[in-house]
């Protein structure tokens, strides 16, 4: 601790002094200290300042910038408030689970804050009328439909360099063909190819998005898993593109249709299941259920009354029968009427529910750390009883 005392107090009075010349002069400094700082100037002079720094005494931003996912759930569960920036993100699940819908929604979002955002669009299937339903921007939408995966990747790299874009979809890394595939012919065999485009890609695109405020995501497919090696109850499935992916994401959202939703005997709409399989920058592995209407996207007035009642903000009497406000409602749809002409309603039950679920959270985390605290006391205390048995033994 005194060593650290000693080089913290000298370092800290660096940033007016004239040491850079390469003058250091300073006495009572260890050896090893003085050997420290020859290191981290000669570090700077080669590679210039910034290269090197302390992490507690940066001007960086605490709090990472986000964007909302569109879904108030979801940007809570997350633990920041949405998608990081300058990070990759990935969004997988089987068909028709949503996964699209979700990013096309994270783009209405940044055109919201006036960000541009591009959509490369591999599998060339993407519709602009349920975009501009969803809420984008698709006057303001770079749209990309490249020939093959070295193009798409080479365009995504452009645009993140340029540090303009807020969003860049990529949908999806199972059609990113890479050009030797599409110049071969049926029935060849190319093993591993998209797995190493895909590796090289990403250790390019890292430092350029360290570097930016863009938001990176991928959209991918999941195949069956035909061997499983790990016996019963190994993965089932695997996404495409190899593991690159899985390493640079700092978060992976897992999309899967667990129902439907109907209004009388018409199916109007999907249930899905969203569960955080990774996330840097928070708890990782919390669910969230979402949904979907057709031709609309993320249905958010569905989402805050489901959490209105859980919080007990919108009582709930039998199947369909809710109370908000001192006024009575039979049906969602009644309340998602009533939240259409009274939008100060839908905000004030979208702050209260935000403070409420921020206060659980942070009250689960110290129950968690009190957790820790309390067994980490019953292993010192249980450690001096054995040391006094033991002396009482001899």
């Amino acid at each position: 601790m005194d060593a650290v005392n000693k080089i913290c107090i000298p370092l800290l009075g660096r940033k007016n002094s004239k040491s850079d010349e390469g003058d250091i002069g300073w006495e009572g400094l260890s050896q090893k200290d003085l050997a420290l700082q020859q290191a981290l100037d000669q570090i700077t002079t080669t590679f210039g300042k910034g290269s090197i720094m302390w992490l507690g005494r940066s001007h960086a931003p605490r709090e990472v910038p986000v964007v909302s996912t569109g879904s108030f759930a979801l940007d809570i569960a997350l633990g920041i408030g949405g998608l990081p920036k300058g990070r990759v993100t990935e969004i997988y699940g089987p068909e028709a689970s949503g996964k699209t819908t979700l990013a096309l929604h994270v783009i209405a979002e940044a055109q919201k804050n006036g960000g541009y955002c591009a959509f490369v669009d591999a599998e060339h299937a993407l519709d602009p009328t349920l975009a501009e339903s969803i809420g984008v921007k698709t006057e303001n939408l770079l749209l990309s439909q490249p020939d093959c995966g070295e193009q798409a990747l080479s365009l995504v790299d452009t645009l993140v360099r340029s540090g303009s874009v807020d969003v860049v979809v990529v949908d999806s890394v199972a059609a990113l063909v890479p050009k030797s595939e599409l110049d071969g012919d049926m029935g060849d065999a190319h093993v591993a190819l998209q797995a190493r485009l895909m590796s090289q890609a990403l250790r390019k695109l890292s430092h350029s998005l360290s570097l930016s405020e863009t938001i990176l995501i991928f959209v991918n497919q999941v195949r069956a898993k035909l061997s499983t090696f790990g016996g019963f109850g190994g993965p089932t499935e695997v996404t495409c593109g190899g593991n690159a992916l899985k390493f640079y994401a700092s978060v992976r959202l897992n999309t899967k249709r667990i129902g439907l939703v109907k209004k009388g005997e018409e199916v109007v709409g999907t249930q899905i299941q969203v569960k955080i399989v990774k996330n840097k920058h928070a708890p990782p592995f919390k669910t969230v259920q979402l949904e979907l209407e057709f031709g609309k996207g993320i249905s958010r007035d569905s989402e805050i009354i489901e959490l209105g009642c859980k919080h007990k903000f919108i009582m709930k009497a039998g199947t369909s029968f809710y109370s908000l406000n001192g006024q009575n409602f039979h049906g969602k749809d009644a309340i998602k009427q009533y939240f259409a002409e009274n939008e100060a309603a839908r905000e004030a039950l979208q702050v209260k529910l935000r403070e409420k679920m921020m206060q659980n959270e942070s009250q689960r985390i110290k129950d968690q750390e009190n957790h820790i605290m309390d067994r980490n006391l019953g292993d010192v205390v249980s450690t001096n009883d054995e040391e006094i048995i033991t002396e009482v033994e001899a």
